[in-house]
């Protein structure tokens, strides 16, 4: 450390860790690149111009990104620069933008920069508006749309610097996808932003390059200088600024160790997630766009145990087409193919809501019109769902499963659509599978209670951990104000995670986990233990869980479970499991 470096002390920042690993290098602090309008109006006999400027701008933008896109796809797989597909899209197919952009030109006289900012800016607001971290994080995408435009509008082709020299850390407000996906891996070695989400784009960047990140740091850009050394721990979310020298000997051997074990997880990729007392278990994973069920393929997955549909609805400014939803799961499905594709019904509502449908003002929207409410409300945009699904039913191993649902009349509602779906198909002659399986995700304390009832309906229950952990404690988990009520291991949702179990093997009904507590290692030794067989999760998650499976018995499995559920206090059950997965694999915490 120099002698500036040394006269301030060591400070570190907590926050979200979204790509694994532990690096030592030098900070690089890069600006958030934003351009400052000149001016916001041009007189009426400038239109024209500001017209054909907008036209070139679209056209050169557009095939930036492909060039992007395919450099992407050399260096990422073609699952991960699929991120860029959706802005090829909006720059060139997307006609509504460009008339919103193209309006506020002729009607308001706005220069071609000033319309683009506004309209992008809705953009941006749209998706800010939803609670639902995954969505928010969209933003981002719309910022790089926004910022490539305007940048060829205003003539300025300079890139915001991402290669360097020699091996450095790189400290941002934010960073977009088009900036990380362009990084020069061979020096930067460890990303870290102010703001960001598990879901980000530049997250999941990071994360195939195998950049150790960590995001949502808050102001970690404003306790660094430039030059200054940093840590990054990528595992555990935090960011050491000016180590001192018994922290970097520490550190040093943490990044030693955690290469080892990541040459030890690739191993296993085309192994089965087997217990050491030969109990075979199904992982598989949560995706939200086609191009993600590669990406669990390549992990190791045993096939989609959760497709998100609604950025379908949220992807542009009119609702999806059914072929455009054919399209989408016909991509999903031969990514998995012959693995099983669970494709989960829209839910819209609550803090996501289709173009055509804005939000209604709900006191507690989550409690709302919003999931299988939502759709029953709104049959023929249901409908037009359930027919893709089943059309693409006849292809391969697909299943359809209805969210959010708490009572027997709600699954006989959504039931009674899908087979009138099914009617309308084979009037028409078109071909699908009538034998298929059919499911609900368990979400709410109701559902949990009555699975019994459920369970004579349905083929298959899917808990989602997520809203059950919400609905059963009662807690906003995007309110920072309550959010540390927000636990998987409260007693009260491990008792009905169990019950459920219980009751679908004594009803002979398959039954998964799909929530986020699937993919957390502090959770698996629990799950397994409480009859758990079938674990649903991000990609990146699969390896690691895997690795734990492969690591225990399911005996040793069900005593950690007896042992959880005779606690008290959620603390004491986090801190028991903890204890027990790091004297089993403490590499994965």
């Amino acid at each position: 450390m120099d002698g500036n470096q040394a006269s301030r002390s060591m400070d570190i920042v907590k926050g979200i860790a979204v790509s694994p690993g532990v690096v030592i290098g030098e900070a690089v602090i890069l600006d958030r690149g934003a351009h400052h309008l000149k001016r916001r109006y041009v007189e009426p006999g400038e239109a024209d111009g500001e017209l054909q400027v907008l036209e070139t701008a679209f056209k050169a933008s557009l095939e930036e990104v492909r060039t992007l896109r395919r450099a992407a796809t050399e260096q990422l797989g073609d699952e991960t620069a699929a991120i860029f597909d959706w802005h090829m899209g909006v720059l060139g197919k997307d006609r509504h933008l460009r008339q919103q952009i193209e309006d506020l030109i002729r009607e308001e006289r706005m220069s071609a920069a000033a319309a683009v900012s506004q309209v992008m800016h809705g953009y941006k607001e749209r998706f800010l508006k939803m609670k639902d971290p995954i969505f928010v994080e969209r933003t981002e995408d719309v910022r790089d749309v926004e910022q490539r435009l305007i940048r060829n509008l205003l003539g300025d082709q300079a890139e915001v610097e991402t290669r360097f020299e020699k091996p450095s850390i790189i400290l941002s407000y934010d960073l977009t996808p088009s900036q990380t996906a362009q990084m020069n891996t061979d020096y930067v070695v460890g990303l870290a932003t102010d703001v960001g989400g598990l879901t980000s784009h530049m997250a999941i960047i990071a994360h195939s390059l195998h950049i150790p990140a960590v995001v949502g740091l808050g102001s970690v850009t404003s306790k660094v200088k430039a030059g200054d050394t940093v840590i990054i721990d990528g595992t555990h979310g935090l960011v050491i600024c000016r180590p001192n020298e018994s922290t970097l000997a520490r550190y040093r051997e943490e990044a030693e160790k955690f290469r080892v074990f990541e040459l030890s997880l690739k191993q296993l990729r085309d192994l089965p997630a087997v217990t050491r007392d030969g109990v075979e278990v199904s992982l598989l994973g949560n995706i939200e766009f086609p191009s993600e069920a590669r990406t669990c393929m390549e992990n190791g997955a045993d096939g989609v145990g959760l497709y998100r549909t609604e950025y379908l609805y949220l992807r542009g400014n009119k609702e999806p087409s059914e072929e455009e939803h054919i399209e989408a799961y016909t991509t999903a499905l031969e990514a998995c193919d012959p693995k099983p594709l669970t494709i989960r019904t829209m839910d819209l509502g609550a803090d996501k809501y289709g173009p055509l449908r804005g939000a209604e003002s709900e006191r507690n929207p989550f409690l709302g019109l919003r999931s299988i409410r939502y759709c029953l409300q709104n049959l023929d945009l249901f409908k037009t769902q359930l027919r893709a699904i089943l059309r693409v039913s006849r292809l391969g191993n697909v299943r359809v499963m209805f969210p959010l649902i708490i009572s027997l009349m709600e699954l006989r509602q959504a039931k009674m659509a899908l087979g009138d779906a099914m009617e309308d198909l084979e009037e028409e002659g078109l071909e699908f599978n009538r034998s298929i399986e059919i499911g609900m995700m368990i979400e709410t304390p109701a559902a949990a209670l009555l699975a019994r009832q459920f369970a004579k309906e349905v083929d298959f229950f899917s808990i989602g951990t997520n809203d059950l952990v919400q609905y059963t404690l009662a807690v906003d988990r995007s309110n920072q104000r309550v959010a540390t009520s927000y636990t998987p291991s409260h007693p009260a949702v491990i008792r009905l995670v169990r019950d459920v179990l219980r009751t679908a093997v004594r009803m002979e009904v398959s039954c998964g986990v799909c929530g986020e507590m699937a993919g957390e290692p502090v959770y698996t030794l629990l799950l397994l233990g409480l009859g758990l067989r079938q674990f649903s999760m991000v990609p990146g998650n699969i390896p690691q869980i895997k690795k734990l499976i492969r690591s225990t018995t399911v005996k040793h499995a069900e005593r950690v479970a007896a042992r959880a559920l005779s606690f008290d206090t959620d603390r004491q059950v986090r801190n028991y499991l903890r204890d027990e997965t790091a004297r089993l694999l403490p590499e994965v915490l």
